[in-house]
């Protein structure tokens, strides 16, 4: 059997504010990249960065946009091109659940600067076409505008669909607003599997697979096509999200995960941070955690658009 892993982190955008700002010798000086390469030489790890279009006003006014992004690295990047690639999310962190009834055009224009910029700084063999959007859900339309910009694969949200009650108190931090301003007919709640409590009541749009379809898939490479857009819909993550897993579960939680063709983990780029307010001291352990264990189980690590 060909095993094949996969590992992605979102919200990527603090890494080309300091490269930008620092100017070091080599994108390897950069601490975060750094770790990532170490890791990459010991396990043969390869990462796909979801990345912002620019910081965001909760951090302060300093504000960073990959359109200032230095080209000063591109070389390096197009030799890296083969683990390390880079891929659309949002425009930026907030609001939650940013594409979840977005139109077309919003998509495709966020799609085409993300694009535009990364192939500016890093090369087309840089850009990778499968899409994690931020917070999940994204629209009809939004789908459909990720397929003509050449997406064929996307991760989804899974669980059974329930109307909404009306209640805004029976989702948290306010997510009943997001689910109703410019509300589409896709637009739902869900119970979301996580080890997040505070979010297990969840909203889902076009991009949702049922339990019982996600389940046909979770532990292989196949996806589920949507025949009215031509996307095709796959459960990335089946094992750990790391930002939310204690370093001493993360071996047990992938070798658990480890029941067929296809395993994923995820994190978040923000917890590497010693100035975010939920740093992880221990990200890096944790990240070689993962990439180990995948190795020790046979699994080799590819990019999700692969599986097309």
């Amino acid at each position: 059997m060909d095993k094949k892993a996969y590992f992605f982190i979102d919200d990527v955008i603090w890494l080309f504010r300091d490269l930008t700002r620092r100017r070091e010798a080599s994108i390897y000086d950069n601490s975060f990249l750094g770790m990532m390469k170490d890791v990459h030489d010991k396990t043969g790890m390869k990462v796909q960065l979801n990345v912002f279009l620019r910081t965001d006003y909760y951090y302060g006014a300093d504000e960073f946009r990959l359109s200032e992004m230095t080209d000063a690295y591109k070389k390096e990047w197009e030799e890296a091109s083969d683990w390390l690639k880079f891929g659309f999310h949002a425009r930026q962190e907030f609001p939650d659940y940013p594409h979840i009834n977005a139109s077309y055009d919003d998509v495709k224009q966020i799609f085409d600067e993300t694009k535009r910029e990364i192939v500016r700084f890093a090369g087309e063999k840089s850009m990778t076409y499968g899409v994690t959007p931020h917070w999940m859900p994204m629209s009809r339309d939004g789908v459909r505008a990720l397929y003509d910009s050449g997406v064929r694969i996307m991760n989804v949200s899974v669980g059974d669909r329930t109307p909404y009650n009306g209640d805004p108190f029976s989702l948290p931090y306010g997510h009943a607003g997001r689910l109703q301003q410019n509300r589409k007919p896709e637009t739902e709640t869900y119970t979301r599997r996580s080890l997040d409590v505070a979010i297990a009541r969840s909203l889902c749009a076009y991009n949702h697979l049922s339990e019982e379809n996600a389940e046909r898939t979770r532990y292989t490479t196949e996806s589920i096509l949507d025949k009215e857009t031509g996307m095709r819909f796959k459960e990335f993550c089946n094992s750990s999200c790391l930002n939310l897993s204690k370093l001493e579960n993360i071996e047990k939680e992938i070798r658990e995960s480890a029941k067929g063709e296809w395993l994923c983990a995820a994190t978040h780029e923000q917890y590497f941070y010693s100035d975010y307010y939920a740093y992880q001291p221990d990200y890096p352990e944790k990240v070689l955690t993962m990439a180990q264990t995948v190795k020790d189980l046979g699994y080799r690590f590819v990019f999700a658009e692969e599986l097309v």
